[in-house]
């Protein structure tokens, strides 16, 4: 079935090349995505950059300017690109756990830390899965000892904490336009302040950083075309699947699960083109979120009664996005044999990250030694149920079904 239809494990959104053919001819604006983001977000300003890596590192190049504090707290359950970014941008990185059963930090830890700390710059709030943490508690913990905080939304635009938008809450904020992650131009992101008074800097930090790189784009504007072409079923088993299975035939998972990177990601500009076509599907972002959650909610109802797996939701007063749904297993044994039931079933099962962030070989130099037993109890029981548009009420049966079986 894999190799006949191979479902995307993320609710990325699919594009027809015949409606970038059509863009091309378009008269392209620049600034419009921009703004859009101001707009829906609410915030005063909005920088389009080649990726939320990207994104993340411009706002810290920003923060050195105005502090001389130089320690980031991260969850210890996080993307590798994180610590990349802080390492690139000569800043420190301090680690803390998070909860057993979600992404939110570990609150009595996260206290103790910043207690301690005299050197915090900003704690990093990872909206992941989509799920807004709890930013009040953050915000309150960061306030105390004059901590800025930077909201994480790469997995989460469009969801909402109290009735606001994600990226719309911290001092920062960055999302990602990455393929697979919704709204894309393959790869992007946005630099996001919500404070008038940092507008500046963040603009004057971006014309230092940011350069043009023609060839750079040239490659990105062809991505952008294979992948209205691969990303579907029918195909996209040649782009993911197939990459995955020549890693793991050499024993490297990382590589694998597309999880290893190096510090010198790029940092170019993004063309006039990408960004029209950002701009011209933004429109979509409400339909295809509730989309997801559709999908969402039909996994809660058929699972709910399962024993020996829990699910991973969005805490009251909160409206997640569900680019993905995440299920913890009882012991890492029944998830791995979920993983195995699933593994050439091209229904979109996959996982998060492989580990905790402290337990990848390749960042040991730059990871600092810390306490995360909850990150890697959840690395080690943890999968996730794509709400992908492609699946039909077969797949979700279908995947129900096993899940019940196991």
């Amino acid at each position: 079935m894999g190799l006949i239809r191979e479902i995307p494990p993320t609710a990325g959104w699919p594009l027809t090349i015949r409606s970038l053919i059509h863009s091309l001819f378009k008269k392209h604006t620049r600034g419009l995505l921009e703004e859009d983001f101001k707009k829906y977000l609410g915030v005063p300003c909005a920088l389009l950059t080649c990726s939320g890596t990207s994104a993340f590192y411009l706002i810290l190049e920003s923060l050195k300017k105005i502090s001389t504090r130089s320690t980031i707290i991260i969850p210890a359950f996080v993307c590798p690109l994180i610590p990349l970014a802080i390492k690139r941008a000569g800043l420190n990185i301090r680690l803390c756990d998070i909860n057993r059963d979600n992404f939110d930090y570990d609150m009595d830890t996260l206290r103790k830390i910043c207690s301690e700390d005299n050197d915090i710059l900003a704690i990093l709030a990872v909206h992941l899965a989509g799920i807004p943490v709890d930013l009040e508690a953050i915000k309150e913990t960061a306030g105390k000892k004059g901590i800025l905080t930077i909201e994480d939304c790469a997995q989460s635009l469009g969801a909402e904490y109290k009735g606001k938008k994600t990226g719309s809450l911290g001092d920062f904020s960055f999302f990602s336009l990455c393929r697979g992650k919704g709204l894309t131009i393959y790869e992007g992101g946005l630099a996001i302040t919500t404070r008038p008074e940092y507008a500046g800097l963040l603009a004057d930090t971006a014309k230092e950083i940011i350069r043009a790189d023609i060839l750079s784009e040239s490659l990105k504007t062809a991505e952008l075309f294979g992948y209205s072409i691969f990303y579907r079923p029918e195909l996209f088993w040649f782009a993911f699947r197939a990459p995955q299975i020549f890693w793991q035939l050499r024993n490297n998972p990382v590589r694998a699960m597309g999880e290893y990177f190096t510090p010198d990601f790029p940092t170019h500009k993004v063309g006039a083109f990408r960004e029209y076509i950002g701009h011209l599907n933004f429109p979509r972002l409400d339909e295809e979120n509730g989309k997801q959650r559709e999908k969402t909610d039909i996994y809660l109802n058929r699972l709910k009664d399962i024993s020996g797996i829990k699910l991973i939701t969005e805490p009251g007063q909160t409206k997640a996005s569900y680019p993905y749904l995440t299920l913890i297993f009882e012991d890492t044994r029944r998830r791995n044999s979920c993983l195995d039931a699933f593994k050439d079933s091209g229904l979109g099962v996959s996982q998060i990250y492989l580990h905790a962030i402290t337990d990848y070989g390749y960042l040991k130099d730059i990871i600092p030694a810390a306490e995360c037993a909850h990150a890697r109890e959840l690395a080690e029981k943890t999968a996730t149920l794509s709400t992908s548009s492609f699946l039909k009420d077969p797949d979700l049966e279908s995947i129900t079904k096993k899940l019940n079986k196991l």
